[in-house]
């Protein structure tokens, strides 16, 4: 009686949040308040598929969703994004019938790394699939190793693990363990000789403390690693990127399939190589997956174009205070080599709590701005004078850079004069604040 009225009660709380426009995790908490272990009480599809980790799980989650509806399969996902307990409770809930059973081939779920613990006490995934693990939310999460530790309990000795072999951190998941699925990119055009960035989270073993050496890196501390003491190194990969060229937007994997990317960014790269990793495990062809992703475009609004005046625009979204989503955004730019003038906007620091603590400025790698393209760099948002206050230690030139606040006045400012390419780096809750001023494109 209990579970068939936590089911009530979360569908008539979803239906209800649609209406009035609010989130879904309530109507689970509703749900699980009525019969705390409802979780265990449902029958869920023989494949259940989760992912975690601290960068693009969102982005993941949607590509693994599109390449399996393409084989056939029908999928359920948390597509809102609510990723803590009780959303995923919404998500079972509100496609369950109230005998309890989900009605799909596939349960895919987005799991934040914190609470994934506490999500998966009732039942086990089939499939678990870590991006990364690295410098995220200083204030929510503190060190990597501590989210680590948070996210290690949720593993199951059943479920398969689909890891990240570039990652030092997240790799440790797959010790002594036979049933992991390796994924992986190979030494690039771009690849530097050694990790990258304003800090080195790589520069020890997380196992043993000793010192890691690189062969190369493709971003921050992620390539192929080795450490001088315990001798643990870079797993070998199931599914490898073999060669990619970012210029061309094309990505080959096993030296096989070819992939056409819509965003040319080495973090895409790393998402659809977990996609196309776990689809192939459960059982899609490499050329269903290769034939989506070339020709998925993301939904997930991290990427959109717009018109100011006479200027195109894209915008680049990067997670709240991470320091490596902001990296890889700022790479962007400096690889597109079409001179442009760039706004920066920190206007809120976090998506879900206030807080004022900005020292993950510091931790991104400004100085990638300092490059021929950029032409002008404009600072704006609540925080510019943080901003300000970081930019003075970059090699920028004083004359390069300014601060206007006001969101608005800074597109009239570039409104106003100039008609180079404008990127315009921001978070999330800072998104909309700068798009409503623009003409949207897409």
């Amino acid at each position: 009686m209990r579970k068939a009225l936590a089911i009530i009660a979360c569908k008539l709380g979803y239906f209800v949040g649609k209406l009035v426009g609010k989130g879904s995790s309530l109507p689970g908490k509703w749900a699980l308040k009525i019969c705390p272990d409802i979780l265990s009480k449902v029958r869920l599809p023989s494949v259940i598929i989760a992912v975690s980790g601290s960068n693009g799980k969102t982005s993941t989650v949607e590509m693994i969703a599109a390449i399996l509806r393409a084989d056939g399969r029908k999928v359920i996902y948390n597509k809102e994004g609510s990723n803590q307990t009780e959303g995923v409770a919404t998500l079972i809930l509100t496609n369950a019938d109230l005998s309890g059973r989900v009605r799909a081939d596939v349960l895919l779920m987005e799991s934040d790394e914190r609470y994934a613990a506490r999500t998966f006490r009732f039942f086990k995934p089939t499939h678990f699939v870590v991006t990364n693990l690295y410098r995220d939310q200083l204030t929510r999460n503190g060190h990597p190793e501590s989210v680590y530790d948070a996210l290690k309990p949720a593993f199951a000795p059943e479920t398969e693990l689909i890891l990240n072999a570039d990652d030092p951190l997240s790799s440790c998941f797959g010790q002594a363990r036979d049933d992991v699925t390796w994924f992986g990119l190979n030494r690039c055009d771009f690849s530097s000789p050694a990790p990258t960035g304003v800090y080195h989270d790589g520069a020890y073993c997380p196992v043993c403390g000793g010192r890691m050496e690189y062969d190369y890196a493709h971003y921050n501390h992620i390539g192929a690693w080795r450490c001088t003491s315990c001798g643990r190194q870079r797993p070998e990969t199931a599914y490898t990127a073999t060669a990619l060229d970012l210029q061309a937007g094309v990505l080959t994997i096993d030296d096989a399939v070819t992939v056409q990317l819509a965003f040319k960014s080495i973090y895409n790269v790393y998402n659809i190589l977990a996609a196309y990793a776990v689809c192939r495990r459960v059982g899609v062809s490499a050329e269903t997956a290769a034939d989506v992703i070339g020709n998925y475009v993301l939904k997930n609004g991290r990427m959109q174009t717009f018109r100011l005046g006479n200027r195109h625009g894209t915008l680049l979204t990067s997670k709240h205070e991470n320091s490596i989503a902001y990296d890889t955004n700022l790479r962007y730019v400096q690889d597109c080599g079409t001179p442009c003038a760039v706004v920066v906007i920190v206007d809120a620091v976090s998506r879900k709590y206030f807080t004022s603590e900005t020292s993950w400025l510091w931790d991104i790698d400004f100085d990638r701005l300092n490059s021929p393209n950029v032409k002008r760099v404009i600072l704006s948002g609540r925080y510019c004078n943080d901003l300000a206050e970081r930019f003075a230690y970059t090699t920028l030139p004083g004359d390069k850079w300014e601060v206007i606040e006001d969101i608005p006045a800074a597109a009239d400012a570039l409104k106003a004069s100039g008609d180079e390419e404008v990127y315009v780096l921001t978070c999330f809750s800072d998104r909309d604040k700068f798009l409503t001023l623009t003409e949207r494109e897409g």
